[in-house]
Order: structure tokens, then sequence, then C-alpha cells
């Protein structure tokens, strides 16, 4: 089978770390509960795809910059890159999922969420010169419209995948996939998703997703989303 139609390597993204905690709920913080959930939907493919090669950007509570955790997918030639996040919102009464591919923002809410995410790399030096000029303002949001990128329709299959298993499998409300300027996707060279798992500021949320149920059935989503995707690319005749 041609290289091109195989997915044998992936990359798992917990966002966050370090001296970057995320967002933060009323008793967690992003890092810890992505870390917890990536290690998990590592461990499922690991276990159930034996032949899928899963590379983690971190294991432990440690800060990685985006630029080096989009390196350390091109360096590693992943087939898929899974970044996984907890969302946050001023109306504490928001909820759900949605999963992000790279995209110019239909609304101000991506663009938020979007802003918030890569708001991470004022913690590091040169990020104007490591970031190609792009600095979180609106007017830098220019740079990913003219983007286009390639793999766009392979991550918005992916991304239909995770949304559907989160509902229909592991019964969460789904808020839809999305479009937005990450630079955490922007960075990489392969189809490549963001999934907020869930809002850490809405406190029925918080518990679940802080929660071993929980961060199974996230995790489990994943996975089987994962397992779909490989499905249906390694069909492709």
């Amino acid at each position: 089978m041609p290289r091109d139609f195989k997915v044998d390597v992936v990359v798992i993204d917990a966002g966050h770390g370090g001296k970057d905690p995320g967002t933060k709920g009323s008793f967690t913080k992003e890092k810890d509960v992505v870390l917890a959930i990536s290690l998990k939907v590592g461990s499922y493919i690991e276990k159930n795809l034996p032949d899928v090669k899963v590379i983690y950007t971190r294991k432990d509570d440690r800060y990685l910059p985006l630029d080096e955790r989009a390196n350390i997918a091109n360096k590693h030639k992943a087939d898929l890159f899974i970044c996984i996040h907890a969302n946050a919102n001023p109306n504490a009464r928001a909820f759900g999922t949605e999963t992000y591919v790279m995209g110019h923002h239909k609304d101000e809410g991506n663009l938020s969420v979007a802003k918030r995410e890569n708001s991470v790399i004022l913690y590091d030096e040169n990020y104007q010169e490591r970031y190609e000029g792009f600095d979180n303002s609106p007017e830098s949001y220019i740079l990913f419209t003219l983007t286009q990128s390639a793999y766009q329709e392979s991550s918005l299959k992916f991304a239909q995948n995770v949304e559907t298993q989160f509902k229909s499998r592991a019964g969460r409300v789904s808020r839809g996939v999305k479009q937005a300027g990450f630079v955490v996707l922007w960075r990489t060279t392969m189809p490549g998703v963001l999934v907020e798992t869930g809002f850490l500021s809405n406190s029925p949320e918080e518990k679940f997703l802080s929660s071993e149920e929980g961060q199974d059935l996230i995790a489990s989503g994943i996975y089987r989303a994962f397992k779909e995707y490989k499905n249906e690319v390694e069909s492709i005749n």
C-alpha cells in the first residue's frame, strides 16, 4: 500500500503545561485535565492499534512553545496531529465539545478561542521572529487567511468523526466542527485538529472532565474517531 494511504504515526499534543496552566476551573487547571486525557487516548491507540506509532509532545507537566509542538509532529512525519484542550467562557452556562480545524474564523466566538490558545506565544522569547510576525493582534490573523491548507479536507473529516463519537457514544453535547487560526495547526504539515473537550468554566463539565469516567469517555471517543479515520484513509484505492 502506498505510504500516502497509511495512517501509522499520530502525534498527541496535550495543550499548555508547566508555567502555562491554560484556562482554570474552580478546582482544576486545563494543563492537568488535558494531559490525563491525552495519555488515555495514546494508551487506547497503543493497546488496540499496535501498528500505529504514538508520539506525545509531552507526558508530564512541562512547558512547550507552540512551534516546538508543531516541530515534533513535522520531525516524526506524523500522519495526524491531535491537540487536546479544554474550553472556558465568561458565561458559566456555556457547555459542550467543539473540534477545530485550521481556517479563517467565521465568527467572533471562534476567534476568541483561537486568541486564548495562541496567547501562549507571549511566553516565548523573540516570539515575533519565531512566528513570522504573528503577535496575536487582530491584524496578524490576516496571515491565516493567506494560508490555504492542503490538509483541510482530511482534517475536517477527522474532526467530524470526533464530534460524532462525542455525541453518539459519549453522550456529550456537540457544538460542532469549527474553523479558526491556531498557530500550532498553522505550523504543522499534516492533517490536524484542536479538540476542545468541554468547559472548565461550567461547574458540571469541570466535574465531568476531572473525573476518571469522564476522561475515559472523552479519550475513548477520540480513539474511536481515530480508528474510524485510519480505516477510511487506508481503504482508499
